[in-house]
């Protein structure tokens, strides 16, 4: 299954990577394929130092997080997704956090489903009748049932 990981999922995987969304990201090889926006690595960059404030990791010790986490999603530049799927994602994030498009747009493109930990643009994307959209608890146990097959 293509899992698109927003922004939000990766600062959480930085953080923690011993947590649950460690656990997913860095075991679910055999039932997911993580997928991200280049654009998400700007968002990183622009955030870096509340991430090691936070952290309390040293710049290496972030680095390194982050690369381990980096080896387990593949890229994709946004400027390969038509102009159709842009207006579409444009129109469902409208009114809820439109800096999401390109993960929503993504989604779309992948034909996959968006995992994110942001209850608001969840239950937005939701009401809006995106169905594609998952939350943490939802990826667990997509993946618990999965290993049983």
């Amino acid at each position: 299954m293509k899992v698109i990981v927003d922004t939000n999922i990766i600062f959480s995987g930085l953080l923690n990577t011993s947590g649950t969304i460690g656990d997913l990201i860095f075991n679910s090889e055999n039932v997911f394929d993580f997928y991200s926006c280049n654009y998400m690595r700007f968002e990183i960059e622009k955030h870096w130092d509340k991430l090691k404030q936070i952290s309390k990791l040293s710049d290496k010790e972030l680095k390194e997080s982050l690369f381990r986490l980096f080896t387990k999603i593949h890229f994709i530049n946004e400027e390969q997704i038509i102009e159709k799927i842009w207006l579409k994602a444009e129109n469902l994030t409208t009114n809820i956090y439109i800096d999401d498009t390109d993960f929503v747009a993504l989604t779309d493109y992948l034909k996959g489903v968006l995992w994110t930990g942001d209850k608001e643009l969840y239950n937005g994307l939701i009401n809006k009748g995106f169905k594609k959209v998952v939350c943490t608890q939802e990826l667990l146990l997509i993946r618990t049932q999965q290993t049983k097959k």
